[in-house]
């Protein structure tokens, strides 16, 4: 009967030592490259935002489409009747539904959100040696693009159908830029609601039950004066009131120092306390 030997040693299939040591050697070469900057990593995440349009360009329908529809609509179904003319209501509505406008597609960044942290994506974020708030800073920089966006082409609309801004293009510019400022401060927000809930329909009923009663208890439409008195200094303390008085007041020339520095005091109020508890509930996931 004949038996065959076999090797059971373990150091069999083992690297050499000389083999350990060449790659010991290897894998020491030069410096790691350092981590990146918090700028560079935001801007990597804005970018990543930004290819989604690239891939799925119907998704700016919302953003671009919808603000023409309410701007038309309201300016010549409901002008004659509320000013008696659509030409003079145009002048007072376009800031204001500029702003409606462009403050309620921020609830589309909590939905991101919320859609990334339910695939997992947000899982893998985490793991890499980046700023940790570099995802949520990317998701509102990639936003402001859509903003600007919006904005631009409601403006060029209103121009078309008769609006002339008194304070020339420096203040239409300045209008603006206060308005990309509470929209990147107010999309904190959403952006703490998407971490907290569990489905993007959640972010989006919640989301329209606070941005409903917000835009149309305001001046955006009409002039708190004409509301029941006890209601005026709840429209007129708004902080969509307080902003629309800021840009529309930028865009007419009169610039109102108090609309635009209490719109600045929300923004860093939102910033600080929703920014915080987004940063919290993004490392708790």
């Amino acid at each position: 009967m004949a038996f065959t030997e076999t090797k059971t040693s373990t150091d069999q299939d083992a690297p050499a030592p000389v083999e350990k040591e060449r790659l010991r050697k290897l894998l020491n070469q030069g410096e790691r490259p350092a981590p990146p900057s918090a700028f560079a990593s935001a801007r990597a995440f804005a970018w990543r935002s930004m290819l989604k349009i690239k891939h799925v360009p119907e998704q700016l329908g919302d953003i671009l489409v919808f603000p023409i529809i309410m701007l038309l609509m309201f300016t010549y179904l409901f002008g004659g009747a509320i000013a008696g003319g659509t030409g003079d209501y145009l002048q007072f509505l376009l800031p204001g539904i500029m702003v409606m406008s462009i403050v309620m597609t921020t609830i589309y960044t909590g939905m991101s959100v919320n859609i990334d942290i339910n695939k997992g994506v947000s899982d893998r974020f985490r793991t890499l040696p980046i700023w940790r708030a570099a995802p949520m800073v990317g998701y509102l920089l990639a936003d402001m693009f859509r903003y600007a966006a919006a904005g631009a082409i409601m403006f060029g609309t209103g121009m078309v159908m008769g609006y002339r801004p008194e304070g020339g293009a420096v203040g239409v510019l300045l209008g603006v830029g206060l308005l990309l400022v509470f929209c990147f401060a107010f999309s904190w927000v959403w952006t703490w609601l998407g971490l907290i809930t569990r489905s993007e329909k959640t972010v989006m009923s919640i989301s329209m039950s606070i941005m409903f009663p917000l835009t149309f208890l305001s001046n955006i439409m009409v002039d708190p004066s004409t509301m029941p008195g006890w209601l005026q200094p709840v429209v007129e303390n708004t902080p969509i009131s307080q902003l629309v008085d800021g840009v529309r007041g930028l865009f007419d020339g009169t610039s109102p120092s108090e609309g635009i520095l209490t719109t600045l005091i929300w923004s860093a109020g939102f910033i600080a306390v929703f920014g915080f508890l987004t940063l919290r509930a993004y490392n708790r996931k």
